[in-house]
């Protein structure tokens, strides 16, 4: 399910049925790097968007933590550990951060839920179907990924 207005009634009916929780982990920046943060915050929220229609019912995607890439990931492992201990404490066993910064991945071991670091690419050049396409072959990959913590 998508963290928004139109699906709030059916989340709150079904809450007690959701038990993983996406977070997308989104780098914002107005310096020189904006482009480069743009393009990892676009592939990571059409990557969520992809993975919620199907494990719709399954999952919560959320609509991200956005942060600016001026600071220190060690400063924001604390907000994490905020949203961690909230959706551990309403009953989510199962937490994923989907996220094309590898500042990530220096504090992986921190985190109790899965980190899933992804390179962003640029979709400029390719028509429609091909960005569906390269989203799909990710999503299904992701599958995996998910189906094994499951299990």
């Amino acid at each position: 399910m998508n963290w928004s207005l139109k699906e709030s009634e059916k989340i709150k009916q079904s809450i007690e049925y959701l038990d993983t929780a996406v977070l997308p982990l989104l780098p914002v920046s107005l310096k020189k790097d904006m482009e480069k943060a743009a393009l990892m915050t676009e592939f990571i929220q059409l990557l969520g968007f992809r993975l919620e229609r199907m494990f719709k019912g399954r999952i919560l995607l959320f609509p991200g933590l956005t942060y600016l890439t001026s600071r220190d990931v060690y400063a924001l492992l604390e907000e994490v550990w905020h949203w961690e201990k909230e959706l551990e404490k309403e009953g989510f066993t199962h937490l994923f951060y989907l996220t094309s910064d590898p500042s990530w991945r220096v504090v992986e071991k921190e985190l109790t839920g899965t980190l899933i670091w992804l390179p962003a690419f640029s979709f400029q050049k390719m028509d429609e179907g091909g960005r569906l396409s390269v989203i799909e072959e990710h999503v299904k990959q992701l599958s995996t990924l998910f189906l094994q913590k499951w299990q």
